[in-house]
């Protein structure tokens, strides 16, 4: 079956080659159907190792694979490059960002998330997160010219201002990069340089809350501060940043002079609700039925980090997480393959918990399995193969493996690269980069 041919079946539309666009048109491979899958990059990209590309441990293309290459089996489903701009309900068909029009019988969208700045959209600039391959280049950019540039300078303050990392949010991604960060500075980078130690550099966790790890139990929480301050991060609770700007922060009113600020407190969906001219909850989601199709607009549904889906055991949301994502795919992928055969409603999506988990450091993570809890080293090694298996591609999993190996044993990493074509967020911060008047 030629996806380009076979104009008289059904036509699926999947926006978003995440975790749960690519599950749906994989479940659709073979299907009775035509689906085109639309993405605005030309790669797969596992999220939750970008603090990884951060932190100078691995390489982009490590944790990126070619869509078309993983559709490439799958002859009824074609790719195509581009960024989605509009919705017509009543034409059925979408507008990308090039002009073209896309037609659809059945519209998926899965176009993910993006970080909530809580209305502080100008603390974008200077408080990139770990969300795109862009982003993981900035900041890993600043991360190693802020220690090149402390290298040369004479001023002790400016010398330790430009050695102070700031990490806002302490959820999984805050508290991922913030002991990442510790590892880099106080093992990769402590003997190769000359006038500084880098294992002196200040790291700074910045939670709103009152614990890190809000989502987990109280005990994983208590384990993982302990960890980090092991680690020499400080870890500060119950602290709310007030402003941020370039090389300075504002933390409960006191001023500190930071060259490199990390972006880790919250996501916000994307703009699902203005394209369908609905009304979304706090965070952008637009609530789903059970079957994840929207209330009231026939043939699209909502997966992923876009969706308001509450879980059927409790009633509860649930999470903005990747198993979560890939669940929905995988599930309405074959929900709507089967009913192009049979005819049979879509059934209910039903969310299996298969635990959530965060790693600190070195030998360090956290597992919450719900009615079983796990740290340290097995978590760690857990963490490690459950990271490994999800990577899309052997050949990823096989050089990601051999990495996380050598780094191991050697504590070297090996993209220490400064780009020279980062994004202006990458650049000398300003108020570390020029004298003092």
């Amino acid at each position: 079956m030629n996806a380009d041919t076979n104009a008289d079946l059904e036509h699926v539309v999947i926006v978003g080659a995440g975790f749960a666009g690519l599950n749906c048109a994989k479940a659709l491979g073979g299907a009775p159907l035509r689906v085109t899958l639309i993405d605005r990059n030309n790669y797969h990209l596992f999220v939750p190792l970008l603090y990884q590309v951060a932190t100078a441990a691995l390489s982009p293309a490590d944790i990126a694979e070619p869509i078309r290459k993983v559709m490439s089996r799958y002859p009824n489903i074609s790719v195509m490059m581009g960024e989605l701009l509009a919705i017509d309900r009543d034409r059925r068909h979408i507008k990308l960002q090039d002009g073209s029009c896309i037609l659809y019988d059945r519209l998926v969208l899965a176009t993910g998330s993006k970080y909530n700045y809580f209305g502080h959209r100008e603390w974008e600039a200077v408080a990139p997160g770990p969300r795109t391959i862009a982003d993981a280049r900035a900041l890993r950019s600043r991360l190693l010219r802020a220690f090149e540039q402390a290298e040369h300078e004479k001023d002790p303050k400016r010398q330790q201002a430009l050695m102070t990392i700031l990490v806002v949010g302490g959820g999984p991604t805050g508290v991922e990069m913030a002991g990442a960060i510790a590892e880099l500075s106080r093992f990769t980078l402590a003997r190769n340089f000359r006038r500084i130690d880098p294992a002196s550099a200040r790291i700074l966790l910045v939670e709103a809350g009152e614990r890190i790890l809000a989502g987990f139990p109280p005990q994983l929480s208590a384990y993982a501060t302990a960890r980090l301050a092991r680690m020499g991060v400080e870890v500060l609770t119950s602290h709310r940043v007030d402003a941020l700007s370039e090389g300075q922060a504002t933390i409960n009113g006191e001023q500190i002079s930071v060259a490199t600020i990390v972006w880790g407190a919250g996501i916000k969906a994307s703009p699902v609700a203005a394209w369908l001219d609905v009304k979304g909850d706090r965070l952008g989601r637009v609530q789903v039925n059970p079957d994840l199709s929207v209330p009231g607009i026939e043939d699209v549904y909502i997966i992923g980090d876009s969706a308001l889906c509450t879980d059927h055991t409790n009633g509860h949301p649930l999470p903005a997480l990747a198993q979560v994502a890939q669940q929905q795919g995988y599930h309405l992928g074959r929900a709507i393959a089967g009913q192009s055969r049979t005819g049979a409603p879509l059934p209910d999506f039903q969310f299996r918990n298969r635990g959530n988990t965060a790693v600190i450091g070195r030998n360090a993570a956290v597992f919450d399995f719900g009615k079983r809890l796990m740290k340290g080293f097995p978590a760690w090694i857990l963490w490690a193969i459950v990271h490994v298996y999800l990577l899309i591609g052997f050949d990823k999993r096989v050089k990601v493996s051999l990495q996380w190996l050598w780094r191991y044993f050697t504590y070297q990493r090996g993209a220490r690269i400064i780009s020279d074509t980062a994004p202006p967020a990458s650049r000398p911060i300003a108020a570390v980069d020029r004298p003092s008047d």
